[in-house]
């Protein structure tokens, strides 16, 4: 596999599934809200060239759209000179068709996924969000036999596990009967939220490859506008939102701090950022490639301890999971 390897690139083992991963790898989230397509297909082509070999995508984003986006891209990629993860579990936006993690609904997604994309198998295959699942028992006799199936019939490589609480990937873990080779969690190491480092121990005990999401707090940690979606506390978004104007009066971008503290925390194997333009991926690849200044870590302690650390609460555990629960009842 050397040839996935450029040598302006840090690269890890995920774990113990035999995969160097680059430590910045492409999320397919943001596929679909480039209006010019060329262009982030355009963004995916580049980040293999510059050494990016992981793609991360799901069939919630879009609702299968940013999947067939991908395959445009990766039509005369070979396939051997990328490593290739989707999701199974999240899919459309109406509350009652959100979910679904039955072992019917899991086979037919990867089906799926793999013609939108039009590749003949994943490297790794994910239930996606899986505190959103009624009981946990679902994705422990359900989902995850499903997805060992798909993996026995060759058309998956591993099997994975996503979500924002980090105590339901817990659970799952302890309990699953299934071989699970990597976890993904996003928002959890963070400069207002780093809980995820709480967990590595125990992820690294069970020879997980870690996938870290989410970095800029979903639009948290930016100068834009938080968007209404946003399961955020409101003081976590004042804190946030504090502390990218103290970085603006000081001409220092929020973000890239934000992705400087990401790519210093040890024992992560990638960084998964979505991306759908050239500025942003290049972006990026220089915050990667570079130390920070000295201003730029005076900058990063002082909205840590000024902004973050007076905190009491550093996420919105269950927040999310409840307004859909409840959305759930108010349709029946």
């Amino acid at each position: 596999m050397e040839k996935l390897l450029q040598e302006n690139m840090i690269y890890n083992e995920l774990g113990n599934t035999g995969m160097k991963v680059s430590l910045l790898s492409f999320g397919g989230s943001q596929l679909v809200n480039n209006t010019n397509e060329e262009e982030a297909i355009e963004t995916v082509h580049e980040a293999l060239c510059c050494g990016i070999n992981y793609i991360d995508t799901a069939p919630w984003y879009g609702f299968g759209k940013a999947e067939v986006i991908l395959g445009k891209a990766l039509r005369d990629v070979p396939r051997e000179s990328y490593y290739l993860a989707t999701k199974v579990g999240r899919y459309l936006p109406q509350k009652e068709y959100m979910f679904d993690f039955s072992y019917k609904r899991t086979l037919l997604s990867v089906e799926e996924s793999l013609k939108r994309i039009g590749v003949d198998y994943f490297d790794v295959i994910q239930v996606h969000d899986l505190e959103f699942a009624s009981n946990p028992e679902i994705i422990i006799n359900e989902t995850l036999p499903a997805l060992q199936k798909i993996k026995a019939a060759g058309k998956a490589k591993f099997i994975g596990v996503t979500g924002y609480s980090l105590q339901a990937l817990q659970t799952v873990l302890d309990k699953s009967k299934i071989h699970i080779d990597t976890v993904l969690s996003y928002c959890r190491c963070t400069p207002f939220d780093q809980s995820l480092l709480e967990y590595l121990p125990y992820f690294k005990a069970k020879n997980l490859g870690i996938i870290n999401a989410g970095i800029l707090g979903m639009g948290l940690l930016t100068n834009r506008e938080i968007p209404n979606w946003h399961p955020v506390i409101e003081p976590i978004k004042i804190s946030c939102r504090n502390a990218a104007l103290y970085c603006q009066e000081i001409g220092i971008d929020i973000a890239k701090l934000a992705a400087q503290y990401a790519f210093n925390v040890p024992n992560i194997d990638t960084h998964l950022i979505g991306m759908s333009k050239l500025r942003d991926l290049r972006n990026n690849l220089t915050t990667l490639n570079n130390k920070p200044t000295s201003d730029e870590e005076d900058a990063l302690k002082e909205i840590i301890d000024r902004f973050f650390k007076p905190l009491k609460q550093t996420h919105w555990e269950n927040v999310e999971v409840e307004r859909y629960r409840k959305a759930l009842k108010e349709k029946s």
